[in-house]
């Protein structure tokens, strides 16, 4: 291929025979599929916001208050060290949480997917532990 010849993707749009059509929008719009995308919110954004938070302490808190920070703990090692270490560990933590959650939101996209498949939208169906309202 000359370096004259155009990269761009083919114009053909349609997607790949074995890809179901779906009414994507209806997806969207089914309750037990907004009470997922709800449930998952109130999982990520707050863990995301402490990671975030957490991440920048440090710099933070080495840059304004460095004495407090130069605080020896065990020898010499002090407070920044410390800090900087307990990054890994809440990285790990957070991880850890993430895929303990994860399962019970699989466990509901599981039964969001058979009642959108069904076309059953009634609210008598049981929804998995840990689960819709």
């Amino acid at each position: 291929m000359s370096h004259q010849e155009s990269h761009a993707p083919p114009s053909d749009t349609t997607p790949p025979a074995s890809t179901p059509d779906r009414d994507w929008q209806a997806i969207a719009d089914h309750e037990e599929f907004k009470d997922l995308v709800r449930l998952k919110r109130l999982f990520i954004i707050p863990a995301t916001v402490f990671f975030i938070a957490h991440y920048f302490a440090l710099p933070i808190l080495v840059g304004y208050f460095p004495r407090l920070m130069e605080t020896q703990v065990v020898g010499k090692i002090n407070l920044a060290y410390i800090f900087a270490l307990m990054q890994f560990f809440i990285a790990w933590i957070v991880m850890a949480a993430y895929v303990w959650r994860a399962k019970v939101f699989d466990l509901l996209c599981g039964h969001v997917i058979d009642r959108i498949l069904a076309g059953d939208r009634s609210a008598n169906a049981k929804a998995p532990k840990g689960g819709f309202k």
